[in-house]
Protein backbone atom coordinates (compact mmCIF):
# COMPACT_ATOMS: atom_id res chain seq x y z
CA UNK A 1 0.00 0.00 0.00
CA UNK A 2 3.17 2.25 0.78
CA UNK A 3 4.35 2.37 -2.74
CA UNK A 4 0.64 2.50 -4.60
CA UNK A 5 0.44 5.92 -2.60
CA UNK A 6 3.92 7.17 -3.38
CA UNK A 7 3.97 6.10 -6.84
CA UNK A 8 0.47 7.71 -7.19
CA UNK A 9 1.83 11.47 -5.50
CA UNK A 10 4.75 10.78 -7.92
CA UNK A 11 2.27 10.13 -11.08
CA UNK A 12 0.80 13.16 -10.59
CA UNK A 13 3.26 15.60 -9.99
CA UNK A 14 5.00 13.75 -13.33
CA UNK A 15 1.86 14.44 -15.07
CA UNK A 16 1.29 17.75 -14.06
CA UNK A 17 5.51 18.67 -14.22
CA UNK A 18 5.58 17.29 -18.01
CA UNK A 19 2.56 19.03 -19.34
CA UNK A 20 3.60 21.90 -17.68
CA UNK A 21 7.19 22.02 -19.16
CA UNK A 22 6.51 21.21 -23.07
CA UNK A 23 3.62 23.41 -22.74
CA UNK A 24 6.00 26.27 -21.81
CA UNK A 25 8.82 25.19 -23.67
CA UNK A 26 6.61 25.43 -26.91
CA UNK A 27 5.15 28.81 -26.20
CA UNK A 28 8.96 30.11 -25.19
CA UNK A 29 10.36 28.26 -28.55
CA UNK A 30 7.71 30.10 -30.67
CA UNK A 31 9.38 33.67 -29.46
CA UNK A 32 12.36 32.22 -29.68
CA UNK A 33 11.87 31.59 -33.45
CA UNK A 34 10.33 34.81 -34.45
CA UNK A 35 13.59 36.60 -33.13
CA UNK A 36 15.20 33.58 -35.44
CA UNK A 37 13.64 35.11 -38.86
CA UNK A 38 16.40 37.65 -38.97
CA UNK A 39 18.49 34.69 -40.84
CA UNK A 40 15.82 34.76 -43.59
CA UNK A 41 14.91 38.49 -43.30
CA UNK A 42 18.16 40.11 -43.15
CA UNK A 43 20.86 36.92 -43.52
CA UNK A 44 19.09 35.91 -47.35
CA UNK A 45 19.11 31.94 -46.24
CA UNK A 46 16.04 30.10 -47.09
CA UNK A 47 13.65 28.29 -45.02
CA UNK A 48 15.00 25.45 -44.62
CA UNK A 49 17.77 26.46 -42.46
CA UNK A 50 15.85 28.81 -40.62
CA UNK A 51 13.15 25.63 -39.51
CA UNK A 52 16.58 23.35 -38.68
CA UNK A 53 18.05 25.87 -36.77
CA UNK A 54 15.05 26.42 -34.83
CA UNK A 55 13.87 23.65 -34.31
CA UNK A 56 17.36 22.46 -32.82
CA UNK A 57 17.06 25.11 -30.11
CA UNK A 58 14.36 23.67 -28.59
CA UNK A 59 16.34 21.20 -26.51
CA UNK A 60 18.22 24.77 -25.25
CA UNK A 61 15.03 25.77 -23.80
CA UNK A 62 13.65 22.13 -22.33
CA UNK A 63 17.12 22.45 -20.55
CA UNK A 64 16.75 26.04 -19.13
CA UNK A 65 13.12 25.36 -17.81
CA UNK A 66 12.81 22.03 -16.62
CA UNK A 67 14.68 22.96 -12.75
CA UNK A 68 11.61 26.06 -12.39
CA UNK A 69 9.12 23.64 -13.92
CA UNK A 70 10.33 21.01 -12.10
CA UNK A 71 9.81 22.66 -8.43
CA UNK A 72 6.93 24.81 -9.45
CA UNK A 73 4.99 21.10 -10.82
CA UNK A 74 5.91 19.32 -7.13
CA UNK A 75 5.21 22.52 -4.89
CA UNK A 76 1.79 22.82 -6.64
CA UNK A 77 0.81 19.27 -6.71
CA UNK A 78 1.50 18.69 -2.80
CA UNK A 79 0.03 21.99 -1.66
CA UNK A 80 -3.11 20.44 -3.78
CA UNK A 81 -2.93 17.15 -2.04
CA UNK A 82 -2.58 19.00 1.01
CA UNK A 83 -5.62 21.54 0.65
CA UNK A 84 -7.64 18.43 -0.24
CA UNK A 85 -6.56 16.82 2.91
CA UNK A 86 -5.49 13.91 0.79
CA UNK A 87 -2.50 13.94 2.53
CA UNK A 88 -4.30 12.62 6.07
CA UNK A 89 -4.43 9.57 4.01
CA UNK A 90 -0.37 9.08 3.62
CA UNK A 91 -0.30 9.37 7.75
CA UNK A 92 -3.77 7.43 8.34
CA UNK A 93 -1.54 4.53 6.78
CA UNK A 94 0.89 4.94 8.93
CA UNK A 95 3.58 6.26 6.72
CA UNK A 96 6.74 7.81 7.78
CA UNK A 97 6.82 11.24 6.73
CA UNK A 98 10.71 10.29 6.35
CA UNK A 99 10.20 7.64 4.00
CA UNK A 100 8.26 9.87 2.03
CA UNK A 101 11.15 12.52 1.81
CA UNK A 102 13.24 9.13 0.72
CA UNK A 103 11.41 8.19 -1.85
CA UNK A 104 11.39 11.44 -3.86
CA UNK A 105 15.16 11.89 -3.02
CA UNK A 106 15.79 9.07 -4.95
CA UNK A 107 13.84 10.00 -7.44
CA UNK A 108 14.99 13.67 -7.22
CA UNK A 109 18.67 11.74 -8.81
CA UNK A 110 17.30 10.70 -12.22
CA UNK A 111 15.97 13.67 -12.76
CA UNK A 112 19.51 14.70 -12.12
CA UNK A 113 21.17 12.13 -14.56
CA UNK A 114 18.42 13.52 -16.62
CA UNK A 115 19.05 16.94 -16.79
CA UNK A 116 23.02 16.02 -17.00
CA UNK A 117 22.66 14.57 -20.10
CA UNK A 118 20.46 17.11 -21.25
CA UNK A 119 22.59 19.69 -20.38
CA UNK A 120 25.76 18.21 -21.42
CA UNK A 121 25.60 16.16 -24.11
CA UNK A 122 22.42 17.05 -25.98
CA UNK A 123 22.35 20.88 -26.03
CA UNK A 124 25.97 21.19 -26.89
CA UNK A 125 25.58 18.44 -29.83
CA UNK A 126 21.65 20.36 -31.08
CA UNK A 127 23.51 23.87 -30.94
CA UNK A 128 26.57 22.73 -32.79
CA UNK A 129 24.25 21.25 -35.60
CA UNK A 130 21.91 24.41 -35.43
CA UNK A 131 25.47 26.19 -36.41
CA UNK A 132 26.03 23.95 -38.97
CA UNK A 133 23.64 25.08 -40.77
CA UNK A 134 24.47 28.05 -40.65
CA UNK A 135 28.24 27.43 -41.45
CA UNK A 136 27.41 25.07 -44.75
CA UNK A 137 24.54 27.28 -45.89
CA UNK A 138 24.57 29.95 -48.63
CA UNK A 139 23.26 33.25 -49.32
CA UNK A 140 19.86 32.66 -51.58
CA UNK A 141 17.28 35.16 -51.07
CA UNK A 142 19.81 38.44 -51.37
CA UNK A 143 17.53 39.90 -54.23
CA UNK A 144 14.36 40.15 -52.19
CA UNK A 145 15.82 42.08 -49.10
CA UNK A 146 18.26 44.51 -50.92
CA UNK A 147 15.70 47.64 -50.04
CA UNK A 148 16.05 51.10 -52.34
CA UNK A 149 17.84 53.91 -51.00
CA UNK A 150 19.23 51.67 -48.07
CA UNK A 151 23.12 50.76 -47.59
CA UNK A 152 22.31 47.20 -47.18
CA UNK A 153 24.81 44.44 -45.46
CA UNK A 154 23.42 41.57 -45.24
CA UNK A 155 26.64 40.37 -46.70
CA UNK A 156 29.48 39.98 -44.85
CA UNK A 157 32.47 42.62 -46.75
CA UNK A 158 29.84 44.07 -49.05
CA UNK A 159 27.84 46.73 -48.88
CA UNK A 160 25.32 47.05 -51.55
CA UNK A 161 23.09 50.49 -52.71
CA UNK A 162 20.49 51.22 -54.99
CA UNK A 163 18.45 54.31 -55.34
CA UNK A 164 15.47 52.52 -56.94
CA UNK A 165 14.03 48.78 -57.90
CA UNK A 166 11.22 47.84 -59.73
CA UNK A 167 8.34 45.28 -59.41
CA UNK A 168 10.83 42.71 -62.26
CA UNK A 169 13.66 43.18 -59.49
CA UNK A 170 15.52 45.39 -61.63
CA UNK A 171 18.19 47.92 -60.04
CA UNK A 172 19.04 51.20 -60.80
CA UNK A 173 22.27 53.85 -59.84
CA UNK A 174 23.86 51.00 -57.89
CA UNK A 175 26.80 51.45 -55.13
CA UNK A 176 29.14 48.29 -54.30
CA UNK A 177 32.05 48.66 -52.06
CA UNK A 178 33.83 45.46 -51.10
CA UNK A 179 36.30 45.44 -48.60
CA UNK A 180 37.34 47.86 -45.50
CA UNK A 181 40.33 50.21 -44.74
CA UNK A 182 43.32 51.10 -46.86
CA UNK A 183 42.05 48.25 -49.55
CA UNK A 184 38.89 48.23 -50.82
CA UNK A 185 36.73 48.35 -54.10
CA UNK A 186 33.91 50.74 -55.28
CA UNK A 187 31.85 50.23 -58.50
CA UNK A 188 29.31 52.31 -59.41
CA UNK A 189 26.50 51.08 -62.78
CA UNK A 190 23.49 52.70 -63.81
CA UNK A 191 21.44 49.35 -63.52
CA UNK A 192 22.04 46.12 -62.76
CA UNK A 193 19.65 42.93 -61.81
CA UNK A 194 20.33 39.50 -59.77
CA UNK A 195 20.70 36.30 -61.98
CA UNK A 196 20.78 32.49 -60.66
CA UNK A 197 23.66 30.43 -62.81
CA UNK A 198 23.59 27.09 -61.58
CA UNK A 199 24.10 27.42 -57.34
CA UNK A 200 25.50 30.49 -57.81
CA UNK A 201 24.43 34.09 -57.49
CA UNK A 202 25.27 37.15 -59.62
CA UNK A 203 24.37 40.65 -59.74
CA UNK A 204 24.59 41.56 -63.87
CA UNK A 205 26.05 45.32 -64.15
CA UNK A 206 24.97 47.37 -67.26
CA UNK A 207 27.50 50.85 -67.65
CA UNK A 208 29.66 51.57 -64.78
CA UNK A 209 33.26 51.92 -63.26
CA UNK A 210 35.02 49.99 -60.84
CA UNK A 211 37.45 52.08 -58.81
CA UNK A 212 40.14 49.98 -56.69
CA UNK A 213 42.37 51.26 -53.92
CA UNK A 214 45.07 49.19 -53.34
CA UNK A 215 48.18 49.89 -51.14
CA UNK A 216 47.82 53.62 -51.91
CA UNK A 217 47.54 53.13 -55.51
CA UNK A 218 43.97 53.88 -57.40
CA UNK A 219 42.81 51.87 -60.60
CA UNK A 220 40.05 51.91 -62.85
CA UNK A 221 38.42 50.79 -65.19
CA UNK A 222 34.73 51.27 -67.54
CA UNK A 223 32.71 48.45 -68.18
CA UNK A 224 28.85 48.07 -70.34
CA UNK A 225 28.52 44.84 -69.04
CA UNK A 226 29.90 42.84 -65.61
CA UNK A 227 28.54 40.06 -63.38
CA UNK A 228 29.75 40.45 -60.00
CA UNK A 229 30.00 37.11 -58.27
CA UNK A 230 27.85 36.39 -54.71
CA UNK A 231 28.19 33.51 -54.10
CA UNK A 232 31.75 33.73 -52.41
CA UNK A 233 30.47 35.87 -49.56
CA UNK A 234 29.19 34.84 -46.24
CA UNK A 235 26.19 36.64 -44.29
CA UNK A 236 26.78 38.19 -41.00
CA UNK A 237 25.60 36.03 -38.95
CA UNK A 238 27.98 34.43 -37.00
CA UNK A 239 29.04 31.06 -37.69
CA UNK A 240 32.06 30.49 -35.45
CA UNK A 241 31.82 27.81 -32.55
CA UNK A 242 31.18 29.33 -29.44
CA UNK A 243 31.74 27.81 -26.03
CA UNK A 244 28.65 26.41 -25.30
CA UNK A 245 28.51 24.70 -28.41
CA UNK A 246 31.60 22.76 -27.59
CA UNK A 247 31.34 19.67 -26.32
CA UNK A 248 31.53 18.85 -22.29
CA UNK A 249 34.64 16.26 -23.19
CA UNK A 250 36.35 18.70 -25.22
CA UNK A 251 35.76 21.29 -22.89
CA UNK A 252 37.13 19.33 -19.83
CA UNK A 253 40.46 18.24 -21.99
CA UNK A 254 40.55 22.03 -22.56
CA UNK A 255 40.63 23.37 -19.04
CA UNK A 256 43.21 20.20 -18.31
CA UNK A 257 45.59 21.66 -21.05
CA UNK A 258 45.27 25.08 -19.83
CA UNK A 259 45.76 24.57 -16.19
CA UNK A 260 48.88 21.95 -17.28
CA UNK A 261 47.46 19.27 -15.05
CA UNK A 262 48.86 15.64 -15.63
CA UNK A 263 45.67 13.78 -14.82
CA UNK A 264 45.43 11.86 -18.03
CA UNK A 265 47.30 12.01 -21.66
CA UNK A 266 45.80 14.03 -24.55
CA UNK A 267 46.89 13.54 -27.86
CA UNK A 268 49.07 16.33 -28.80
CA UNK A 269 46.79 17.33 -31.85
CA UNK A 270 43.74 18.12 -29.96
CA UNK A 271 42.59 21.56 -30.94
CA UNK A 272 39.10 23.29 -30.42
CA UNK A 273 38.07 26.82 -30.78
CA UNK A 274 37.89 29.52 -27.86
CA UNK A 275 40.68 27.22 -25.62
CA UNK A 276 42.24 29.68 -24.85
CA UNK A 277 43.86 31.51 -21.91
CA UNK A 278 41.68 34.55 -21.81
CA UNK A 279 38.44 32.49 -22.11
CA UNK A 280 38.92 30.32 -19.39
CA UNK A 281 35.83 31.96 -17.09
CA UNK A 282 33.62 31.44 -19.88
CA UNK A 283 34.66 27.50 -19.99
CA UNK A 284 34.23 27.13 -16.04
CA UNK A 285 31.24 28.69 -16.35
CA UNK A 286 29.85 26.47 -19.03
CA UNK A 287 31.43 23.29 -17.37
CA UNK A 288 29.41 24.57 -13.82
CA UNK A 289 25.94 25.33 -16.14
CA UNK A 290 26.59 21.89 -17.10
CA UNK A 291 27.25 19.68 -14.25
CA UNK A 292 26.86 21.59 -10.77
CA UNK A 293 23.63 23.15 -11.37
CA UNK A 294 21.59 20.12 -11.85
CA UNK A 295 22.73 18.37 -8.99
CA UNK A 296 20.29 21.34 -7.23
CA UNK A 297 17.56 20.01 -8.35
CA UNK A 298 17.64 17.20 -5.23
CA UNK A 299 17.42 20.42 -2.58
CA UNK A 300 14.49 22.16 -5.04
CA UNK A 301 12.78 18.76 -4.66
CA UNK A 302 13.54 18.73 -0.60
CA UNK A 303 12.36 22.27 -0.30
CA UNK A 304 8.54 21.23 -2.13
CA UNK A 305 8.55 18.66 0.54
CA UNK A 306 8.53 21.13 3.23
CA UNK A 307 4.92 21.01 2.77
CA UNK A 308 4.04 17.80 4.30
CA UNK A 309 5.09 19.33 7.97
CA UNK A 310 1.93 21.28 7.02
CA UNK A 311 -0.47 18.47 8.29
Amino acid sequence: MKKILFIKLLFDCLVFFLITLFSTGIIIWVFQAVNFLDIIIEDGRNYLVYLNFSLLNFPKVISKLLPFVLFFSFIYMIGKYELNNELIIFWNFGINKIDLINFFIKFSFIIVLLQILLTAIIVPKSQDMARSFLRTSSINYLENFIKPRIFNDAVKGLTIYSNSKDKFGNLKQIYLKKGSGENFQITFAKEGKFKQIGNNQFLELNFGETISVINGKITNFRFKKTDFNLSNYEGNTTTYKKTQEVTTLDLFKCYHNLMNFNFFKIDENFKVENCRDDNIDNILKELYKRIIIPLYIPVLILISLLLIFKS
